[in-house]
């Protein structure tokens, strides 16, 4: 077997991947232009990839292509119409990353909910050395315990979300962005009472034909003045012109994001022109990429070559 990784850089230079020489040839690229893809998989049995679209342009000349494995849970950048008319096997690794997730929503919401940028500057410019007051509370902020938490998207990640909420004392809602999610814990609305209702709204959804620009200018019309946006689903599941527009007019109180419409971030992002992190935080993609989470994510990839090989 040959296996090529396209992607390695993704994964970052402390996962190991040393074990994946028991299976076979392994060749390892730590970025991969789409371009470069047809030649660097010409004789590969097995690719290993991120992002990488994988279609017929890229696919075509992999003449002995048996299986792809992604180092993702999302599947976005597969033509499955074309793997399976060439019998092609398609891996993903889910629930590798859950907790990283987790823990990032409250990250994200905490350096916002309590101002945390503010108070990092005020003691870093060693104005507290000079106060008057042993306290110092220019920027207010509130208690979690007894707000309502939207989440949209109650799959496995936010069923989570929904758990650590709770332990704060938050009320929990939810959105069933497909329809068909019920939920015997929590109360599923509809998105319009979500908007209204939630201090707190974050999105833990797939990228789809539901989701595709579904929190827009109508629903921030919808949403409290002092409401605050996570989103940990897909760029695209958020207009972000709209977004900037609710940010500059004071519509919500602000918004966290770890993921964009086009990533790396273009330079034509409204966003980036946001610089009070007050009241807009973006972070890098990096929810899911805690060492333990990017290892295990490595191992399960693993595992899923090394039982496709048992079965051939």
């Amino acid at each position: 077997m040959k296996i090529v990784f396209l992607e390695t850089g993704t994964l970052g230079k402390d996962v190991s991947i040393d074990k994946f020489h028991s299976l076979g040839e392994v060749i390892e690229y730590d970025l991969t232009l789409e371009e470069q893809i047809p030649e660097r998989i010409t004789d590969a049995d097995v690719i290993v990839v991120n992002k990488l679209p994988m279609n017929k342009k890229t696919l075509d000349k992999a003449r002995n292509l048996k299986l792809i494995c992604l180092t993702a849970t999302g599947t976005n950048n597969i033509d499955f119409p074309y793997t399976d008319s060439r019998n092609i096997t398609v891996k993903n690794v889910a629930s590798y990353s859950t907790e990283s997730v987790v823990q990032h929503t409250f990250a994200l919401l905490f350096y916002l909910y309590e101002k945390l940028p503010y108070y990092d500057n005020y003691v870093k410019s060693e104005e507290y050395a000079y106060a008057p007051f042993f306290c110092h509370i220019e920027e207010r902020f509130h208690e979690l315990f007894g707000k309502t938490w939207g989440i949209i998207g109650l799959g496995e990640i936010g069923h989570r979300v929904a758990e650590v909420a709770r332990c704060f004392g938050c009320k929990i809602i939810y959105y069933s962005t497909s329809g068909k999610n019920v939920d015997p814990f929590y109360e599923r609305v509809s998105l319009d009472r979500l908007l209204e209702e939630s201090d707190i709204i974050s999105i833990h959804a797939p990228l789809n034909d539901n989701t595709l620009n579904l929190v827009n200018k109508d629903c921030f019309d919808k949403m409290k003045k002092t409401a605050y946006l996570l989103n940990l689903g897909r760029g695209p599941i958020v207009n972000e012109n709209d977004l900037y527009e609710a940010l500059v007019n004071d519509k919500i109180a602000g918004a966290a994001t770890d993921v964009l419409c086009k990533e790396p971030m273009s330079k034509d992002n409204p966003l980036i022109k946001i610089k009070d992190s007050k009241k807009l935080f973006i972070t890098p993609h990096i929810a899911w990429a805690t060492i333990e989470a990017r290892q295990r994510c490595a191992d399960r990839v693993f595992d899923n070559v090394k039982n496709f090989m048992r079965n051939l």
